[in-house]
């Protein structure tokens, strides 16, 4: 009917009702379905149920759009014409896949079913239709469990002892060791199986099926694994899934059949060569699941793997080169890396499935950097290309190559990188002591889906079964996890909690090195080296750096991260914080002499012994920093935090530093605070006791006046107050520094520029900006302690309910990870725009954990702030989303 919402997109015969422009409304998959079909390749006929329908099937009690029904039979119809087969026609069967397809990519995180359409009558019907009855009970089976599975609920390990009962019974190893006989035995177990556990028969109806198939690929959307993928790769839950509905081709039909999955190029490392796998008498799912070790695709891959079994290449010549040709024109029709699925029915190719392929983040370099030499992409496009945070990859150590390797295993180097950790078995135990903080390795004979939470936890993956493309691969690779997968020299006994491996038992909690570079599974702690970042990874970051705006500091306050720092490109230190230096266990006892003073002389005293410490401290980090701009914030903590805290660690710090034991449990007491964070800290302390900044800044202008006058490059000072509420204390502070600074130069005879500033880390600092601009010359964001004092969050304490909060969608993201931008961001405009009128060259930027966060960098740049800055190794990552960011803003400016 006219003006009726259209709820399904046809595709097939060289023609389609939707292209890729309309990802959003047909999913990434259909999406590029559409696109394929309308390519001419060789596609399954099919038609795509919008994302819109699974917003209403959410919306609506889990219900469908009155007309989707007609819709859906008038697409099925359309399917029907093409394949010149007939749905539920026991003379000529038509079968569906019915697979999810949201616009972004979550491999593995929801449901399909195949062979959809097979009942008793149409098995019949196939087996006379394709000349093979062994081939249709193969599939109804696979039908029966996959089926029972997702749509009816039952545990697939059910079928699967039923099979391996069979198999022993036959004494036989491998699925295609089964005659057409057997399979009618499985298949009638199957639907026994079935009865007794629903106590109603195994559904019949195809129609009934479809529906059931359909329903149960829009639930999974909002399944357990699915939301965590979603809350991991900040994917909004109203994006919804579409449902993809296709005519099934068959790759298990003989040894001229096959099934696939490929790269255009390796998305490991990146390198410009076909790469894949796949078997021959075999469905999609036998590949990706590691149910069955699968081949090369070429023969140059099967050779250096070793390997015997006949590649794609030489199994299957011609329809191997129609495949290369294929996948080449996707790869330059969609200018970037392609994942695909394909199947091969009786010598006949099919595309199942075209993606921009998931990669590492050495991959990404690789291609983004080789591709703008190609001339398929621009620099500005190659820029956008990497994702920020998957650099986290390339920036942790790996294994020294002179390191002694004790191999214990070996298997497919699945995902590259090196990690140490304690072996264990299952995945809620490794997210259990994953999250606690330790170190693990998750061990497994094969990775489901289900297992997503345990991955994430893990150190590093380890598998007995699957390829390079299994579903531990690709997850591992996504999630920057070193993976080894198809260890199959590995004997795993979960319950006895050991895994056994060529005559040696490895048990768990024992601790292992996981090297999915090589494919090696190591014995004990293997020595790691830092990263160079050099080549592509140097090459694209100097792109980058010539097109963003905001500069990029590191929060550093010790030499190794100042230096640490530098190698990884910061233009500066945006916050040094200086009771990370009083902690020193050679300090500490001068700080506790300082508390415990009865007078100002006393502190004094106690801070004189102090200062050259500082001195010294400052001296190192403006050498590192070589002329670059270092903001140095006084100290923050209360003063209890510097004491000890029980009446037993009392006596014992009194007797070792030769205190009144009395005198300091007295002054522990008095110092206690009902709520430190809003208490006796920051600013307050410089104005109660103004010794202490005067020493410290002292110990600034000193260091900084010894570089100078040394020759060498003078560094630029900035001081930074923290938790400053008002205008009164900012000029309070300012003319403390100013005195104390000027002092100094005086002495030592050499001038220096320096700047004063606040850390806007309250929300009346924000609103009253333009007090504290009359004093400041600079505000640095604390957006840590700014999104506590907005919320009213304590950050060490909210973890006892934020995932509540995440999983009932109150919080979309993190707000300690990922900026409030209407929140602690208003906050912010407000501050800047206020601060800016009095003082219109104030210098702004943010120094909290926010500072490497791409989304909150993205914010930084669309408000026009300076600067952003971070820990030493989040550096690169800013760098780069600093650069997307400036991108960005520049095409919304077209």
């Amino acid at each position: 009917m006219p003006g009726q919402t259209r709820w399904v997109y046809a595709f097939g015969g060289g023609a389609a009702e939707g292209d890729a422009s309309m990802r959003n409304l047909l999913g990434g998959k259909g999406a590029n379905l559409a696109e394929m079909s309308a390519l001419g390749l060789p596609v399954p006929p099919g038609f795509t149920i919008t994302t819109e329908a699974c917003n209403h099937f959410y919306a609506h009690e889990r219900s469908y759009p009155e007309v989707l029904g007609a819709q859906v039979e008038a697409a099925l119809a359309g399917v029907e014409a093409l394949t010149g087969k007939r749905f539920g026609d026991p003379e000529a069967p038509l079968l569906v896949s019915v697979r999810s397809g949201g616009r972004a990519s979550m491999p593995g995180m929801m449901d399909t079913v195949l062979n959809l359409g097979l009942n008793d009558a149409t098995a019949e019907g196939l087996a006379a239709l394709g000349g093979d009855r062994r081939f249709a009970l193969d599939s109804y089976r696979r039908f029966i469990q996959m089926y029972s599975n997702v749509v009816l609920g039952l545990d697939h390990h059910l079928f699967e002892e039923i099979l391996d009962n069979h198999k022993d019974r036959l004494d036989v190893t491998v699925d295609t060791a089964l005659s057409a006989g057997d399979w009618e035995k499985v298949v009638a177990d199957y639907k026994a199986a079935v009865e007794e556990e629903l106590g109603e028969p195994f559904p019949q109806d195809p129609k009934a099926q479809l529906w059931g198939a359909i329903g149960a690929v829009f639930a999974s959307w909002m399944n357990e694994r699915a939301k965590f993928y979603r809350r991991m790769h900040d994917i909004p839950e109203s994006w919804g899934t579409a449902v993809n509905i296709q005519a099934m081709v068959f790759g298990n039909m003989g040894d001229s059949s096959a099934t696939g999955v490929a790269f255009t190029r390796n998305p490991s490392t990146g390198e410009n060569r076909l790469y894949g796998e796949f078997l021959i008498n075999a469905q999609g799912e036998d590949v990706v699941a590691g149910i069955r070790t699968p081949q090369a695709l070429t023969r140059a891959a099967r050779e250096e793997m070793g390997d015997r079994s006949p590649s794609m290449e030489e199994a299957l010549p011609e329809v191997f080169e129609q495949f290369r040709d294929v996948v080449a024109r996707l790869e330059r029709h969609y200018r970037d890396m392609q994942d695909v699925e394909f199947t091969v029915e009786r010598g006949r190719l099919y595309m199942l499935q075209t993606r921009n392929g998931k990669r590492t983040a050495k991959a990404a370099l690789k291609m983004a950097v080789d591709m703008a030499a190609e001339g398929l992409i621009s620099r500005e496009e190659a820029v956008m290309r990497v994702d920020p945070a998957s650099l986290d990859q390339l920036l942790h150590p790996t294994i020294d190559p002179a390191s002694p390797r004790d191999v214990v295993a070996t298997g497919l180097p699945a995902s590259p990188g090196a990690a140490t950790g304690a072996v264990v078995f299952d995945a809620d135990e490794a997210q259990r002591r994953g999250g606690a903080g330790e170190a693990v390795i998750l061990v497994r004979e094969e990775t489901s889906p289900e297992d997503i939470h345990g991955m994430h936890a893990a150190r590093g993956i380890v598998t007995a079964r699957g390829g390079m493309t299994s579903h531990a691969a690709v997850v591992a690779r996504g999630m920057g996890r070193p993976c080894v997968s198809g260890a199959g020299d590995i004997r795993i006994d979960e319950k006895a909690g050991v895994f056994h491996v060529r005559g040696r038992t490895i048990h768990a909690g024992e601790v292992v090195t996981v090297d999915g570079s090589r494919g090696d599974v190591l014995s004990g702690a293997v020595q790691m080296i830092e990263p160079e970042l050099t080549g592509d990874f140097a090459t694209l970051m100097g792109w980058a750096d010539g097109f963003r705006r905001l500069r990029v500091r590191a929060n550093a306050e010790t030499p190794l991260d100042a230096r640490t720092a530098r190698q990884f490109g910061a233009e500066g230190i945006g916050l040094c914080r200086t009771e990370h230096m009083f902690f020193d266990e050679h300090r500490i006892q001068a700080v506790r002499e300082m508390i415990l003073a009865d007078d100002e002389a006393g502190r004094r005293a106690a801070l004189a012994k102090i200062l050259p410490m500082q001195r010294a401290d400052f001296v190192e980090i403006f050498n590192i920093m070589d002329g670059l701009p270092v903001t140095i914030r006084l100290l923050d903590p209360p003063l209890h935090e510097f004491l000890p805290q029980t009446e037993e660690d009392v006596r014992a710090v009194a007797e070792a530093g030769g205190l009144d034991a009395d005198k300091l449990w007295r002054r522990v007491r008095e110092l206690h605070e009902t709520n430190p964070m809003l208490g006796h800290r920051g600013c307050r302390l410089g104005i109660s006791y103004p010794e202490i900044y005067e020493m410290q800044v002292r110990a600034i202008f000193e260091a900084a006046c010894e570089i100078a006058g040394a020759g060498r490059t003078a560094p630029i000072v900035e001081i930074m107050h923290p938790l400053v509420a008002k205008g009164e204390e900012m000029r309070f502070l300012r003319n403390l520094t100013d005195r104390v600074a000027k002092a100094v130069m005086a002495e030592r005879a050499v001038e220096l520029p320096y700047a004063v500033g606040t850390m806007v880390e309250l929300p009346r600092a924000a609103l009253r900006a333009a007090d504290l601009a009359e004093s400041a010359e600079f505000f640095s964001f604390g957006t840590n302690d700014l999104t506590q004092t907005t919320f009213g969050i304590s950050r060490d304490d909210s973890g006892r309910f934020l995932n509540a909060y995440l999983e009932k969608g109150i919080f979309e993201k993190d707000p300690f990870v990922s900026l409030d931008q209407e929140g602690v961001g208003d906050l912010i405009r407000i501050a800047a725009e206020r601060g800016r009128a009095v003082r219109p060259g104030v210098k702004l930027g943010i120094c909290g954990e926010h500072g490497g966060d791409p989304a909150s960098i993205q914010f930084c740049e669309a408000i026009g702030l300076d600067y952003v800055s971070c820990s030493p190794f989040r550096t690169p990552i800013a760098r780069l989303a600093a650069a997307q960011a400036a991108l960005g803003e520049r095409e919304k400016d077209r």
